[in-house]
């Protein structure tokens, strides 16, 4: 475990030597809080798209599940009969120019594992750039009438119309303290003003906010090489098997492995790892079980027979039916100002 991985589990532990950190913690708030006065005032300028932009992110490090939700919403949009674009910095990648339009067959050196992803999972229109607003252009250019954009709650210069901010039930908001005395990039009092908090698995501690349940569910497994997908039952590969994760929390991912009866030796890594052919190495005839983010990384280096858990996000009809309100709404007060 290298020291930014120790850091983030003190952070969310709450671990007595992050306490001398907290007068950061306090600069770091008010830095923020400026910061959002600033674009909120009109002293930076915020570029409003001409189309509706929903914003996924969240108010900690770490993964929380914005991604698959990004996926839910592009999939639900669409059947809906709207044409969703997603947009999102490409953390990770090194494109020679932005804002980069990114297919399935883009190499993930360019685009970075997560839009890669979404681009493969959603069919959808994505386009990675580091500058929000650019990549939003691009979007509309391309013909999208909506757009998402993924992990984009602190880039207030690309305006929104609605806010969706995901937590980590399990892990919560860590010790509640701010970089970098704990895990947060904004206070606790930012989930009050978005439109809906989504809490992926059971909260352990309460949030002081309504909250909208939301889970993962795994839905397939996927032969890597082929692209073959088979059902979670019965298992498609013998045991005991070698899992490997390079995600925000991979003990998540290994839970999940066991709750459908997959023995075998599991290696977490951090999150967006950049995986060598060594990292992918199993013992003869061993299967080696990864996630979709780790796949698109791994698909050059893994050995045959390797396996991806798909996983989607499952939201309840309540907050089907309240998106559905909310961008009705939204559509009609576009229409009425013209």
């Amino acid at each position: 475990m290298n020291l930014a991985e120790r850091w983030v589990r003190a952070a969310y532990r709450g671990s007595p030597w992050l306490y001398p950190l907290r007068p950061l913690a306090a600069l770091y708030r008010l830095m923020v809080e400026r910061r959002r006065i600033a674009y909120a005032g009109g002293k930076k300028a915020v570029w409003q798209a001409p189309v509706p932009v929903i914003v996924v992110g969240n108010i900690t490090l770490g993964g929380t599940g914005k991604s698959p939700l990004v996926a839910w919403l592009v999939r639900w949009l669409s059947e809906r009969g709207h044409t969703p674009g997603i947009i999102t910095r490409g953390y990770g990648g090194r494109a020679d120019s932005y804002p980069l339009r990114v297919t399935p067959a883009t190499p993930v050196a360019q685009s970075g594992d997560e839009p890669l992803m979404l681009a493969q999972q959603t069919g959808a229109a994505v386009v990675a750039d580091p500058d929000r607003v650019r990549g939003a252009r691009a979007l509309g250019e391309a013909g999208c009438d909506i757009i998402v954009s993924d992990d984009g709650l602190q880039h207030l210069a690309l305006g929104r119309d609605l806010e969706l901010a995901v937590v980590d039930g399990a892990r919560g908001l860590g010790n509640g303290q701010c970089l970098p005395a704990g895990p947060l990039r904004e206070p606790p009092r930012r989930l009050a003003e978005v439109d809906a908090v989504l809490v992926n698995g059971e909260a352990r501690r309460r949030l002081g906010v309504n909250t909208v349940p939301m889970r993962l569910a795994p839905i397939r497994w996927r032969r890597l090489a082929t692209g073959k997908t088979f059902a979670l039952d019965p298992l498609p590969f013998a045991l005991p098997v070698r899992g490997i994760a390079g995600i925000g929390r991979p003990a998540r991912f290994f839970a999940t492995l066991e709750a459908l009866g997959v023995c075998g030796f599991w290696q977490g890594y951090a999150d967006h790892h950049r995986f060598s052919a060594g990292d992918l190495e199993t013992a003869q005839g061993q299967a080696l079980v990864m996630t979709a983010k780790d796949a698109v990384k791994c698909a050059a280096l893994a050995p045959p027979n390797s396996w991806v858990l798909d996983v989607e996000a499952v939201l309840p009809a309540d907050f089907e039916r309240w998106l559905a309100a909310r961008l009705a709404a939204l559509t009609c007060r576009r229409q009425a100002h013209g």
